[in-house]
């Protein structure tokens, strides 16, 4: 039986999904609550965001208002105060789930009808799968924030994939048989198209928006505009998860790490960006995934490694930005303090010859998204390799990508990709040569850098940075045991010092 409609229900354009309404968030809890959302132009006249990101945002707060018809109150406004201030009095009072930043969060706080603007009730945060007292509990009570010992308590809490106290199949991490390389000779996996969303009269009101707001000048964008690639509604999301279970799910492990230039998507989800708009609960998909393994339709690598990325990695990371301080996006352990340079800012992929480089460039700027080993391994290891500065790179993450928010790339490029929390999350950088790209990709096929030469003409960028980073951060890095190996090992280059000034040289010149 639906209950009472409670205070007006406050969205953020990333809580648009049914659960941030009701008192608990269960389907049929919200009694037909009534919700204010709030289009704030000043968000996008701020950061120079992706055109696609803006898009997808708009569309999909444009579409939950159209959804919920006479229950929304929907304000186009310049500041969130300025929609607050205009609300009607039958709209009050006011509640709102915690939001997901501390900006934001620190504002709602803010708002207790001390002043010209209403008072607005708290709530814990939603969308997650373990609350924020949990994790900080645990945190406090532990040397390091492993993100294993994370996800099995989470395994646990959940009772997901579990066999009564043990892990289903005997082990919690079946990652060893999700490295595979692509397919020898293969073009792509082989599977079938993924859903794609059709766009509707309120995209084509987005994108004439988006278009008049940039020819009036009040907003700039970086990337290309295309078709909406991504799930704006709650009924598209489903839509996409169920294709992704059906289709993709059981071909998702063993390539999961792997790039083939002609599969853009591979056997992944596509669903991080409309989960991070709110739209799916991690939890539904959890559980989805679980019953293709339990009924027979996927296999068990597959299964625990896309679980593994869900109540393991997405909770862990949204955890340590609030868990690590205000000033974690700061910290910069490496000392890293190169400016990002133009032709990474603007994703002129067109710049770089390194293949491997320039792909994932072209991805970005195609598609506001490539799966997380171009992220980690293309992109954020030449930025490591080059001294990037983190925070500017943690910017141009969270504005690039359709599904980068400021708690989403806090800590992935931070702790995971720079190594600039000084090993708060990971025990070593995520350095690799070109050795590495070669085998997870088909990019080296022909091409004019070698990743076996370091210095020369045809020298591979990542390998030769790869050497360049050890020596340059030797020093840093010398208490840190998993690296002894491979700064022992650049002593044995008889060409290291033609090697670090030809780096120095290119420095962060496009390859």
């Amino acid at each position: 039986m639906a209950t009472t409609p409670g205070p007006t229900r406050w969205l953020f354009g990333d809580q648009l999904g049914p659960h941030f309404l009701g008192d608990t968030g269960s389907p049929g809890d919200d009694g037909e609550q009534p919700v204010v959302l709030i289009e704030s132009r000043k968000v996008f006249t701020r950061r120079r965001f992706h055109r696609q990101k803006a898009h997808l945002i708009l569309s999909a707060m444009r579409h939950r208002a159209a959804e919920l018809g006479d229950r929304c109150t929907y304000l186009r406004t310049d500041t969130y105060a300025e929609g607050l201030a205009k609300l009607p009095k039958k709209a009050l009072p006011l509640s709102v789930c915690s939001p997901t930043s501390r900006q934001a969060e620190d504002f709602v706080r803010s708002l207790d009808g001390s002043g010209d603007l209403p008072a607005v009730e708290v709530l814990p945060a939603r969308g997650y799968a373990t609350p924020r007292e949990d994790f900080r509990r645990w945190a406090d009570g532990t040397k390091q924030l492993l993100m294993e010992d994370f996800y099995r308590r989470a395994r646990r809490a959940h009772d997901v994939l579990m066999d009564g106290a043990e892990p289903v199949g005997g082990q919690w991490n079946l990652d060893h048989e999700n490295r595979e390389p692509p397919p020898k000779g293969a073009d792509d996996l082989g599977l079938p198209h993924p859903w794609m969303p059709e766009e509707d009269e309120i995209d084509e009101e987005v994108r004439a928006d988006l278009d008049r707001w940039e020819a009036d000048g009040d907003v700039s964008f970086v990337g290309r505009d295309g078709p909406r690639a991504f799930a704006a509604s709650r009924a598209e999301a489903l839509a996409a998860l169920d294709d992704f279970v059906d289709h993709r799910l059981p071909a998702f492990g063993p390539h999961e790490d792997a790039i083939l230039e002609g599969d853009e998507w591979m056997a992944h989800s596509m669903l991080s960006a409309p989960m991070n708009l709110g739209l799916l609960d991690p939890l539904e998909c959890v559980d989805r995934a679980e019953r293709a393994y339990r009924d027979g339709d996927a296999p068990l690598a597959s299964v625990e490694g896309y679980v593994r990325q869900l109540i393991g990695w997405r909770d862990y990371i949204w955890h340590v930005y609030w868990y690590a301080g205000s000033d974690y996006t700061r910290r910069n352990a490496l000392e890293a303090h190169e400016p990002l340079p133009p032709w990474f800012w603007d994703l002129d992929a067109d710049a770089v010859e390194a293949r491997c480089l320039s792909h994932a460039l072209r991805g970005v700027r195609d598609r506001g998204w490539v799966h997380h080993i171009p992220r980690l391994m293309v992109l954020g290891n030449y930025a490591l390799q080059r001294g990037w500065d983190p925070e500017e790179l943690t910017r141009w993450f969270q504005r690039s990508f359709v599904d980068g928010y400021d708690w989403v790339m806090a800590a992935n490029v931070v702790g995971m990709s720079q190594h600039a929390d000084g090993g708060l999350m990971a025990t070593k950088p995520y350095a690799s040569g070109g050795a590495y790209i070669n085998r997870m990709s088909d990019h080296c096929r022909g091409r004019r850098y070698k990743p076996t030469v370091r210095v020369g003409e045809d020298a591979c960028p990542f390998t030769a940075g790869y050497w360049w980073f050890l020596d340059r951060n030797a020093k840093r890095l010398e208490g840190n045991f998993r690296m002894k190996r491979a700064l022992d090992g650049r002593h044995r280059l008889k060409d290291l010092e033609d090697l670090v000034v030809q780096e120095r040289e290119r420095g962060s010149d496009a390859p």
